[in-house]
């Protein structure tokens, strides 16, 4: 099946998914009582996830053909961790129109109209605690790797002559094997997110509650430089301002974070990892501007022009960690 296909699977899906996801929500929302003349909100509704919202609690729809075993010790691990992890309302996801579906309490998201206001410090020294906790036995690898994969792979189906497609794909054979999820990652005991963004955190519901982690469907182990990579990224790219960088990182190394040392230079730690969200967030915007007819913005541009640096420099220098 081509990525198009699969897309258009998702929004034949998303016609029967969306109306039986609300009127979950709402069940779970309300056990005991019927009725609530409250809406429903849609928070997302993308192909990889339906998420919607009932007064406090939010029901997700996971992609199509998540492992059942896998997401339900990602799950337990939530639980586990309840001041690293929001936890979820119940442990066991359930089936939903041919989707896994799990139910979470409502938290506070970062407002994106205050760059100034951005929990860097709570980020980071959330992933630091994260990084630090016990992996549990038969926890999954973290899928960071994979998902960079599929924007790879997506971007060579969907728009393999744009322009600004030869950079990328040049940029990506500089990484090395497990960066490109062709190889195990050289770390299998150390907790990660996988996906971490400013997005990936809420407010606890409960008055002055404090800054959790959501999103648990990349979570797992791997290397934990992998969730320092988008924001070591964006640094490296000139779309995060040095005192944003500087926060980020001096919170996680005052929290005793493994993926760097505590002092010196972090770029030898953490380049591979931030050089493959680039080539990520590269090929992710190529094929988005492909398929919308529509030229690079700047922000997208200038990902690409990264790319088109790391291709110039020979792949043993991109390998910050071992192959």
């Amino acid at each position: 099946m081509t990525a198009a296909e699969a897309d258009a699977d998702a929004v034949v899906d998303a016609h029967v998914l969306l109306p039986e996801l609300t009127a979950r929500v709402v069940e779970a929302a309300h056990a005991e009582v019927a009725g609530c003349p409250r809406a429903s909100t849609v928070l997302a509704d993308r192909p990889d996830a339906t998420v919607v919202r009932h007064c406090g609690t939010v029901a997700k729809a996971h992609a199509p053909g998540t492992d059942p075993t896998a997401l339900a010790l990602r799950l337990a691990t939530a639980a586990r961790l309840p001041g690293i992890l929001l936890p979820p309302l119940d442990p066991a996801p359930t089936a939903l129109a041919g989707r896994l579906v799990t139910l979470w309490p409502y938290g506070t998201p970062v407002d994106p109209d205050a760059p100034e206001a951005a929990p860097w410090e709570a980020a980071a020294t959330l992933l630091a605690r994260l990084h630090r906790s016990p992996a549990p036995a038969g926890l999954p690898p973290m899928r960071g790797p994979v998902k960079a994969a599929l924007a790879v792979t997506r971007l060579r189906a969907a728009a393999p002559g744009h322009p600004a497609a030869r950079p990328v794909l040049r940029a990506w054979t500089t990484l090395p094997a497990w960066a490109r999820a062709e190889a195990p990652m050289p770390d299998a005991h150390t907790v990660c997110h996988g996906d971490l963004h400013l997005g990936q955190l809420v407010r606890h519901p409960a008055p002055g509650g404090p800054w959790l982690l959501i999103d648990v469907d990349d979570l797992g182990t791997g290397v934990p430089a992998w969730d320092l990579a988008r924001p070591a990224a964006w640094f490296a790219c000139g779309l995060l301002p040095p005192g944003d960088w500087t926060r980020f990182l001096t919170a996680y190394r005052a929290a005793g974070g493994p993926a760097v040392a505590v002092d010196g230079d972090p770029w030898a730690a953490l380049e591979t990892a931030a050089r493959a969200l680039t080539v990520q967030t590269a090929a992710r915007a190529v094929a988005k501007a492909d398929a919308a007819g529509r030229p690079l913005d700047e922000v997208e541009q200038a990902v690409v022009d990264a790319c088109d640096r790391m291709a110039a420099i020979p792949a043993q220098l991109a390998d910050g960690l071992p192959k």
